[in-house]
């Protein structure tokens, strides 16, 4: 029998299971990938799974392995922010989920371990874009402007980290990236001894994003604006994070970053206005392979021919 940690390869999946570990220590095989990669739990094996953890997957694209597991009385904790769709009612199962635009995963392990890593749980907010949050949490932390300032930058690049559309786009291996920071446990140590894991991470995304002035505009209007990237690793694992830097510049309207695919049509990233995070969710999930929360969302596989309907709906949903 076996313990599982399944977990989503951003910023908010990553830290969060690192607060539940460092609080509580627990030998389990680590399941998660690019930030992409959601539907993980089924990669669980049901028949040798004893206690799952899962963090920032959504559940409803994962009900089918959550229902196998909880047949077999396997004991689940879930954590999540977004979309879940029907929770199904079992003693096994120990859900905390919470799909407000103002929260994380991490937000809410933080909450249920009374703030014992907190400052994981900022570095966390600030890769995913929830600045006012973040801000609000680090102030209770009584962190310096600098202290701030720091956070931030690891978050964004931990988050940048796991954009890709698979695991050789990325610098580091999520599963071997949440081992490397486990060694911390506040990331303000991390930062102050320079580590190399800080150096490599702030210096792989800021040699990404200077590359955007490659991007191509496809579409503006008074509601949002749309962008397209090449067909490059650069341009997959910047997409996201450059799309919450164009929400944040621009918080009055939706974005959407479009990168090219090697076999054709766009891998997708859909920025609801920072002003009223709501609508990114409901936009991707009208695409097949489209998912995510009110705030942020993406469409893994958009074909070419779907590109006018895309338009039409993102300016219909953001209106």
């Amino acid at each position: 029998m076996a313990n599982y940690d399944v977990f989503n390869g951003d910023a908010d999946g990553i830290c969060a299971l690192l607060q539940l570990r460092l609080a509580q220590p627990l030998d389990a095989k680590l399941v998660t990938g690019v930030k992409r990669d959601i539907k993980l739990l089924s990669q669980v094996d049901v028949e040798k799974a004893k206690q799952v953890t899962v963090l920032d997957i959504s559940m409803d694209k994962n009900k089918e392995p959550l229902q196998a597991l909880l047949a077999k009385q396997v004991n689940v904790f879930y954590c999540d922010h977004h979309y879940a769709g029907d929770i199904p009612a079992s003693a096994y199962l120990e859900h905390i989920i919470d799909t407000a635009p103002d929260t994380c995963t991490s937000l809410l392990v933080n909450q249920y371990l009374d703030g014992a890593y907190a400052h994981w749980a900022v570095v966390a907010a600030y890769g995913d874009n929830m600045l006012t949050a973040a801000e609000q949490l680090a102030d209770s932390l009584k962190l310096t402007k600098t202290e701030k300032s720091n956070l931030k930058a690891l978050g964004i690049a931990i988050n940048y980290n796991g954009y890709g559309a698979n695991e050789s786009d990325l610098h580091i291996a999520p599963s071997t990236l949440f081992e490397q920071l486990l060694d911390f446990n506040n990331p303000l140590d991390l930062i102050a001894q320079n580590h190399a894991i800080y150096r490599d991470l702030i210096a792989n995304y800021q040699a990404d994003l200077v590359q955007v002035e490659q991007a191509e505009m496809l579409h503006d209007s008074c509601v949002g604006t749309i962008y397209s990237l090449p067909n490059e690793k650069w341009a997959r694992r910047i997409s996201g994070v450059w799309g919450n830097d164009l929400a944040n510049k621009s918080p009055n309207k939706a974005h959407a970053v479009f990168t090219e695919l090697a076999e054709g049509g766009y891998l997708v990233s859909v920025r609801s206005p920072k002003k009223n995070a709501v609508g990114a969710d409901d936009l991707c999930r009208q695409f097949n392979t489209g998912g995510g929360r009110k705030a942020a969302a993406g469409i893994n596989h958009l074909p070419e021919n779907e590109l006018d309907r895309f338009i039409t709906t993102f300016e219909e949903t953001f209106v």
